[in-house]
């Protein structure tokens, strides 16, 4: 979003190492994220990062050249995206309206594509049915437990192999449902 107060290029020219991350950690679930910090921190030291390019090339340098279609870069630029755009906070309060406009009986059905947004439509329908979501103990628990909704599926519903086979994008979605309590 151009009109965002924080940019990407702001986050990696001020983020202290520590902070690079865990942002890289937490919102691309990359694993070398804090090489990956180190290097990028070292990097600013001798000069600025002014381009995709130049960061393209850093991660490179940490992970190595990668294998088959993705970039070894493409965890840290959604590390980025998804803070610059607040995407995951903008789901869980998206899914919560949502929720809160169903009517009784009425059905919502996410589909998510990474164990990121799968993580938030878990708890959200969890915190939703009037389930823990801190799992604490009982007497410390602080959870709402009101209940709104039915769990629909327990576990994800994932695609079959044959699906898979025909549409291969379909190899990371799951898909979850709950439905509004009467």
């Amino acid at each position: 979003d151009p009109r965002s107060e924080t940019t990407a290029a702001d986050l990696i020219d001020q983020l202290p190492e520590e902070e690079l991350a865990q942002l890289f950690h937490r919102n691309g679930e990359e694993k070398a994220a804090r090489r990956i910090a180190a290097a990028v921190v070292e990097h600013r030291r001798h000069s600025p990062i002014d381009t995709t390019t130049e960061l393209a090339w850093i991660v490179e340098q940490v992970k190595g050249p990668g294998r088959g279609r993705i970039h070894p870069a493409t965890q840290v630029f959604q590390a980025l995206r998804i803070e610059v755009n607040s995407e995951l906070a903008e789901l869980e309060s998206a899914l919560q309206a949502v929720i809160s406009l169903l009517k009784p009986g009425g059905r919502l059905v996410v589909i998510s594509f990474h164990s990121l947004e799968d993580r938030i439509v878990k708890n959200v329908f969890r915190k939703a049915a009037g389930r823990c979501v801190c799992f604490r103990p009982r007497e410390v628990c602080n959870c709402p437990r009101i209940t709104e909704v039915k769990v629909l599926t327990r576990k994800p519903v994932t695609a079959s192999e044959l699906e898979v086979r025909d549409n291969p994008r379909a190899r990371s979605a799951k898909l979850r449902a709950v439905e509004k309590e009467g």
